[in-house]
C-alpha cells in the first residue's frame, strides 16, 4: 500500500528511532540520542517535546496534540517505510508511560511491511529517575511506577495498584498526579496511601526537575495536599524504612531507602 509520503527512494533505507528526551536539561540527553536527531530528516512527537530540538536544514518537525500518540507513530512508520529517517520524541524515557508503547502497538496492528523497518528504542533519563537523583536515594530498595491518569484505564485499577503496592511496601514513583481537567483523582490517591501507608509516611514532590523551574519538596502523607502536585511534578512515596537525613545547607535534607531489609522488619 502506498503512503501519503511517496515511494521509497531507490537505495534509501528509512528507520525508526524512538528517543528519550530526558526530563529537560539539555546535559541529561545521551549521546545516543543526539546522534539520531542530528541525523533525522523528521521529528515526531508532541508539539512541546518537539520543540525541544532546534530546526536546522534538512529537517522537518511535526508537532501534534498529546492525545495523538497512535496517529503519530503511523506517521513515523509510513514516512520511515518511504525511506525517511524518523525520530519520534518523548520527554524522560520513550519506554516509561511514553512513545515507545504507542509505536509499536501501531506497529501490531499496521501494514505488514512496516514489521521490515529499522526501528530502535533510545533511553533517556526519565523524570522518576532525575528526581529520584536530586532528593537522594529514595527508589534504592524495590519500587514501583503507576502513572496516575485514568484517561486510558479505570480509576478502580489505579486504586487496586495502589493499594496492592503499599501492601507490598514498594516505595512508589507517581506520574501524571494532578490535571486541571480532573483535579480530583489525585485527592482520592492521597487518602488511599494515608489509609493504606499511615500519615508519617514521606512523600515527595519534584517539579519540573533539570529545569529553571525545579522544586523540591518533603513532608509527610498527613501534610501533603492536592495542590502539591501538577502535570510536571514527579510524586514518590517512601517505603516504611525509608529515611529522612538533614542535610547541611538550612532546611534540605536528604531521603534514601536502604539497600537491605532484615527479617525482622518485613511485617512492620
Amino acid at each position: 500500500m502506498a503512503t501519503p509520503y511517496g515511494q521509497r527512494a531507490a537505495g534509501r533505507e528509512g528507520w525508526v528511532k524512538i528517543v528519550g528526551l530526558g526530563p529537560g536539561n539539555e546535559a541529561l540527553i545521551t549521546p545516543e540520542a543526539s546522534n539520531a536527531l542530528s541525523e533525522a530528516t523528521d521529528v515526531v512527537g508532541y508539539v512541546p517535546y518537539v520543540e525541544r530540538v532546534a530546526p536546522r536544514p534538512g529537517l522537518t518537525r511535526h508537532g501534534s496534540d498529546n492525545r495523538e500518540e497512535i496517529r503519530r507513530a503511523e506517521q513515523a512508520l509510513e514516512m520511515a517505510a518511504a525511506g525517511r529517517r524518523v525520530a519520534v520524541v518523548s520527554s524522560g524515557d520513550p519506554g516509561v508511560f511514553a512513545m515507545g508503547a504507542a509505536v509499536f502497538e501501531a506497529l501490531e496492528a499496521g501494514e505488514p511491511a512496516w514489521r521490515a523497518l529499522d526501528i530502535q528504542v533510545l533511553p533517556g533519563v526519565s523524570a522518576m529517575l532525575a528526581a529520584s537523583a536530586r532528593l537522594g536515594a529514595p527508589l534504592g530498595h524495590d519500587f514501583c511506577c503507576i502513572n496516575l491518569s485514568d484517561n486510558l484505564k479505570p480509576w478502580a485499577l489505579i486504586e487496586k495498584r495502589l493499594r496492592l503496592a503499599a501492601e507490598a511496601d514498594f516505595a512508589m514513583a507517581f506520574y501524571n498526579p494532578r490535571s486541571r481537567s480532573r483535579p480530583e483523582g489525585f485527592a482520592r490517591a492521597l487518602d488511599v496511601l494515608r489509609e493504606a501507608c499511615g500519615l508519617d509516611r514521606p512523600i515527595m514532590f519534584a517539579r519540573a526537575v533539570s529545569t529553571p523551574e525545579e522544586r523540591l519538596r518533603v513532608v509527610t502523607l498527613g501534610e501533603a495536599t492536592p495542590e502539591m502536585a501538577d502535570m510536571r511534578t514527579l510524586v514518590m512515596v517512601g517505603s516504611s524504612l525509608t529515611r529522612r537525613i538533614p542535610a547541611g545547607r538550612e532546611g534540605s535534607e536528604w531521603v534514601y531507602t536502604p539497600r537491605s531489609v532484615l527479617s525482622s522488619e518485613v511485617d512492620r
